[in-house]
């Protein structure tokens, strides 16, 4: 059984000669792909191999994380269109602020000016003390594997994501932002979902998950911090769209680097159904017995079509101070 991971699917846009995005065309000819080649599950199917602990072989489940406007622009009619369904994973403090998410804006930096131009402008404001987890072996490793980035664009990802105090994250990226997106504050509005279509995602029969409230990485998070983004999400969705029939949860990033086994047993502890990680393999009867809060899920380019179209960038080191 394999879990396939999307974030965002949309047409090319101009303005964005960067962003780095699966076009909608290319999630068509994968849904076919699936179609023809696996068994792409039911609701109802896969919750019962969940509760059952017995896994179908060759079965599929999408999952879309981010609650981005092109999941129910683009997305949502496709999987309706073939009958087919899958798991939308919500972060919800874009709900409480009205503002972009960090992650976020840094993809959109980087999809309009390219790695080397943002680069270049965060080494000057970036200094020594503020890199407090960059001696983390696999923040450095284990991430961006299954992406082909310029050496410039690892460098800023890594840096804003993993290397960076939290402390000093938003400062930077404000100042960013209000260099190169003065009219954020608009953007935010057309880039996630609002809480009517989630509900109408839900009505439609798409199970909502959460992706915590901040979309920090949970390892870096204290025991408190941590239980406060996983209660916290919970709250609002519950809030926001009903009684969920099932509460289930997926690591923002991803990854073994990205969480702890104090997560896991605050998601035991929360109601947690399962949870989905991102290790490329099939998910096993091991995994939905002895391990249901790290359940593996593969990126959606590691299949044929899912590769975003943007492949010009030329791998350049970027300058030292």
């Amino acid at each position: 059984m394999k879990a396939i991971m999307y974030h965002y699917v949309h047409p090319d846009d101009s303005k964005f000669p960067y962003f780095r995005h699966l076009h909608r065309d290319d999630f068509r000819a994968q849904l076919d792909y699936f179609s023809a080649n696996f068994d792409l599950i039911s609701n109802v199917e896969f919750l019962e191999a969940i509760h059952s602990g017995k896994p179908y072989r060759d079965a599929i489940i999408l999952t879309f994380d981010d609650a981005f406007k092109d999941h129910y622009m683009y997305v949502l009619p496709e999987l309706k269109q073939r009958g087919l369904w899958g798991i939308f994973y919500i972060p919800t403090g874009v709900y409480a602020t009205g503002r972009l998410m960090d992650v976020h804006r840094i993809h959109l930096l980087l999809g309009k000016w390219g790695g080397q131009c943002i680069s270049n402008f965060l080494q000057e404001m970036v200094s020594d003390e503020m890199l407090i987890d960059n001696h983390v072996e696999a923040f450095r490793s284990r991430t961006y594997r299954a992406q082909s980035n310029d050496d410039y664009t690892l460098h800023v990802k890594r840096t804003l994501n993993y290397y960076i105090g939290y402390a000093y994250r938003g400062d930077i990226l404000n100042a960013l932002m209000e260099r190169f997106f003065p009219e954020e504050k608009a953007l935010a509005g057309q880039f996630y979902m609002s809480e009517i279509e989630l509900r109408k995602m839900q009505e439609a029969g798409m199970l909502i998950g959460s992706h915590s409230v901040n979309h920090p990485v949970m390892s870096k998070l204290t025991c408190r911090e941590q239980k406060q983004e996983i209660d916290g999400s919970f709250a609002f969705l519950e809030q926001a769209m009903g009684r969920l029939s099932i509460r289930t949860f997926c690591y923002p990033y991803g990854g073994f680097h990205s969480f702890t086994g104090d997560t896991e047993t605050l998601l035991d502890q929360a109601g947690c159904l399962f949870s989905f990680n991102v290790e490329h393999r099939d998910i096993t009867a091991e995994d939905l017995i002895n391990r249901p809060q790290a359940l593996p899920r593969y990126d959606c380019n590691l299949f044929p079509h899912g590769h975003c179209r943007m492949e010009n960038n030329v791998l350049i080191k970027p300058q030292k101070k």
